[in-house]
Parts: C-alpha cells; structure tokens; sequence
C-alpha cells in the first residue's frame, strides 16, 4: 500500500466536484476507491460507466434505512487474518450493488467509553441516545458495486486508514507543513512533501514487514532503532556489519540493519519481544500453607 498520485483544490471546492475532477485529472481508471461518506458513488455515475475497471468502496451514514432493511447487524462470521475482533456481513441489495458489515470489538468499547465519559462530564445520561447507539457502536458498513470476500472489503479499509496515520505523522507530529510562506504555491508544496514523506513510509513499513520485523516490533521502535545507527564521516559507501566504522551500534541494530539489506554481514543475534521476560518457575504440584509453619516439638 503506497499513494499514487496526490491533488490540492481550492477551499470553496465542494466536495462532490473535487471527486469527479480528482478522477478526471489523474485519469484514474482501474482500482478501488475508498472514500470518506461525504463523497457519496452517485457523484461519479458518469466516471464509472466509463471506467468498467473503476469500482468503489464507501461507508454509509449509520442512519441509513438499508442497514435495518437489510438486517446488516445481524452478523454472519468473523473475519480470520485479521489483528482485531472484528464480526462481518455481507449481503447483496437491489440494483446489483454490496452492503458489507463490520463491528470491531475494540471500537464498540472504546465508542460506548466515549459517550459515558461524556454523559459523567456533562453530569446528563441521554437513556434514548444512548439506546439507539448502542447496537451502532463500532460498527462500519460499506457500500460497493464490487462483489469480493468481506475480508477484501476490510483490508481496503485498514489499508486506507493506515494511510491516514501516516499522513497524520508527516502532516500533524512532524511538523512539515510549516512552509513559513502563505500562497497557493505555498500549500501545493506543502502537499507534495507530505505526498513524498508519506509513500517513503508505506515503503518503508512495506519492506519491514516483508523482513519479518514488524512481527516483534512496532513502526516507531524499528525507527527508533535504526536511528541509533551512526557511522564515522570516512566510512565507505557500502556498509558491512564489521567494517568498523560504526559508532557504538548494538546487536540488536545490526540484526535489524542486515534483515533490511542497509548492511552486510551475519549477525547472530535473535530478536525478541521486548521488555522484561517472565520468570521461569517451577511447579512442583505441591502447594505450602500460608504463614509460618509451625515449629515440630519432639516427645520423650
């Protein structure tokens, strides 16, 4: 997963001409696009008929009378492969198109946390709210004119939102956005770093995973790591894991440099997961009383 191509439109832009004209511009006629509700498939009707190879894939309002018609919430399996607890539905509606359901577990708590901490905040429970909520926490339901495995349909989605996250890191933590400069050419140049920065990463986070790190790692850990890799102003172009031009660079980092093709050598180290590792004990099947034990009197 990486961005392809990226455009910047005015503000005033409303949000279904920019979906039409994204489409238009950068001749965008084969894939899936995964959108944000406020770019509904009805906007691009004609783009589609266009484009037989173009499909898409769009969440719904949760309001939506097709979710009850269709009984989306009554969910038929649960997906495997996947990170999360997550149940899905898929069920074809009139017209040819696809409804496909899914409630992540870890969503529904952290939504139905959100409203009670809000309802204790503002010291007033909202019982009918809160109620027709309820059985809507977590859950996401999708429409498509694409018939695909629900797991498909998901992965789209997680694909997309790891997107988000990164654009987020480059646009929000890093602070590149800040250009100093007001202007249209200001914000384009703007965009394009983050554009660049962006698909940077996914390759990065792409080439990590085909490693094997990112099973025992996270993201922000391996780039911790590979930071501490520092080697002396006279090194050599090629780098190898004992050239000694290293600069106080542990196993650990060598391990990882090599599994990403930075550095030649054969580390030996193992990794593993971090932080402390349990004690081994031993269970002897035999369980002691509590307290002190009593003190053993002899008898003449």
């Amino acid at each position: 997963m990486e961005p392809i191509c990226a455009e910047v439109f005015p503000g005033n832009y409303i949000d279904s001409k920019t979906y039409t004209k994204f489409i238009q511009n950068n001749d965008i006629k084969k894939g899936i696009i995964v959108a944000d509700k406020d770019f509904p498939p009805s906007k691009i009707k004609d783009e589609l008929e266009m484009r037989p190879d173009l499909h898409f894939l769009t969440p719904i309002k949760r309001n939506d009378v097709r979710i009850v018609n269709n009984n989306m919430l009554d969910f038929e399996g649960v997906l495997d492969g996947v990170d999360s607890r997550v149940l899905y539905k898929k069920s074809r509606i009139n017209g040819g198109r696809y409804l496909y359901a899914f409630e992540d577990t870890n969503k529904e708590k952290a939504e139905k946390d959100t409203f009670i901490d809000k309802s204790k905040k503002e010291e007033l429970f909202k019982k009918d709210k809160y109620y027709k909520k309820k059985e809507l926490f977590g859950v996401i339901v999708f429409e498509s004119d694409l018939d695909m495995p629900a797991k498909v349909a998901y992965s789209c989605y997680e694909d997309r939102w790891l997107l988000e996250l990164v654009f987020k890191r480059y646009k929000s933590d890093e602070c590149l956005d800040k250009t100093r400069v007001q202007g249209d050419f200001s914000v384009i140049g703007a965009e394009f770093i983050h554009f660049i920065s962006t698909l940077a990463t996914c390759r990065i986070i792409r080439k990590a995973k085909l490693a094997g790190l990112l099973d025992h790692l996270t993201y922000g850990d391996l780039m911790e790591d590979l930071s501490s890799a520092w080697r002396t102003v006279n090194a050599p172009e090629y780098a190898t894991s004992d050239d000694g031009y290293w600069i106080n660079t542990c196993d650990m980092v060598f391990a990882e440099l090599e599994a990403l093709g930075l550095s030649i050598g054969s580390s030996k180290f193992i990794p593993k997961k971090r932080g402390r590792p349990q004690k081994n004990t031993v269970n002897t099947g035999i369980k002691r009383k509590r307290g002190r034990p009593k003190k053993q009197t002899q008898t003449p």
